[in-house]
């Protein structure tokens, strides 16, 4: 499995509310990509900072979907799109219920 952390600067104005009402059919079309598992998705009104932290079954399909996924939240208005790939050590992340 691989673990994908994408964070991006984003503006305060368009999280918390306005993201859980504006974005639940993004959220809904997620769960089809390929190779998708589960989404965090996370954000700090302070730093302006909004992302997710994705698990998907294998690199390929992960690269994929950050490679595409970087260019619709620009659309929406995101800036500095940072992502960054982890395999997960998955024997020590059921430990943690971590998958």
């Amino acid at each position: 499995m691989v673990l994908i952390q994408i964070n991006f600067d984003f503006p305060v104005e368009m999280m918390g509310d306005a993201l859980t009402i504006g974005a639940k059919e993004l959220a809904e079309s997620i769960n089809n990509e390929p190779g998708f598992v589960s989404k965090i998705w996370i954000e700090n009104v302070k730093t302006e900072e909004s992302g997710g932290i994705y698990i998907f079954k294998d690199m390929e399909s992960a690269e994929k979907y950050a490679a595409m996924h970087s260019k619709r939240v620009e659309a929406m208005g995101a800036k500095n799109i940072v992502c960054k790939f982890f395999n997960v050590n998955e024997p020590l992340s059921r430990i943690n219920h971590g998958i």
